[in-house]
């Protein structure tokens, strides 16, 4: 049976550069909470996780109920921050649209696979225009956090794929578990939050600079 080929991006640090939206958010939700804000390597080493996921990375100490207390600050300091400025966006990396629009044209199947809320993806993809070149756009609301399996599965799914026609791109090692967990290529770049070495430990095929 021929299947399509799939092609399925993480979004923040492969697509798109929004560590700093989410380092300062991160930053406001935690001091007006009375905390003392992460360093910044240890938000960056979070990105691509779910938001609950995430905060438990950040403070292993807190319950439940404290860390469900910070997601909500977190989404609102988010909001905030847009409403501060309008215009605000998260810009996507120099010839990441011109990527994405060249391999729909060849006929490959696109999808993302984020951290993300799915307002969060649905806004970053309408805002460049872009939103009609995927076929799937799974995020963190509907899913376990990366780097369990089910985005990829639900894409290919959606796509009418199969696991051995598809491959995850993505800048993380939790990028590249969740393509080993699903058992599909995992293709890391460089220019994003983690490093070569951890993504390649990871599972990952091969890192790309480009």
């Amino acid at each position: 049976m021929d299947y399509n080929k799939l092609v399925i991006f993480d979004c923040d640090g492969t697509l798109v550069d929004g560590q700093h939206m989410i380092a300062e958010a991160m930053n406001r939700c935690f001091i007006n909470n009375g905390l003392t804000p992460p360093l910044r390597k240890n938000i960056q080493a979070i990105i691509g996780l779910s938001l609950p996921k995430a905060l438990e990375q950040l403070l292993p100490g807190k319950g439940r109920i404290e860390r469900n207390a910070l997601v909500e600050s977190y989404k609102a300091a988010f909001q905030s921050m847009r409403e501060e400025n309008g215009d605000l966006t998260e810009p996507f990396y120099r010839g990441a649209v011109d990527a994405l629009r060249t391999l729909n044209a060849e006929g490959y199947l696109l999808a993302i696979a984020t951290g993300k809320s799915q307002n969060g993806l649905n806004r970053v993809v309408a805002e460049q225009g872009i939103k009609d070149l995927f076929v799937s756009l799974q995020a963190a609301d509907n899913h376990p956090s990366k780097p369990h399996p089910s985005m990829i599965q639900t894409a290919i799914a959606d796509a009418g794929s199969h696991i051995d026609h598809t491959i995850m791109v993505g800048d993380t090692s939790f990028d590249m578990l969740m393509a080993k967990q699903a058992g599909c290529l995992g293709l890391g770049v460089s220019w994003g939050y983690h490093d070569e070495r951890d993504m390649m430990h990871s599972g990952a095929h091969t890192v790309v600079d480009t």
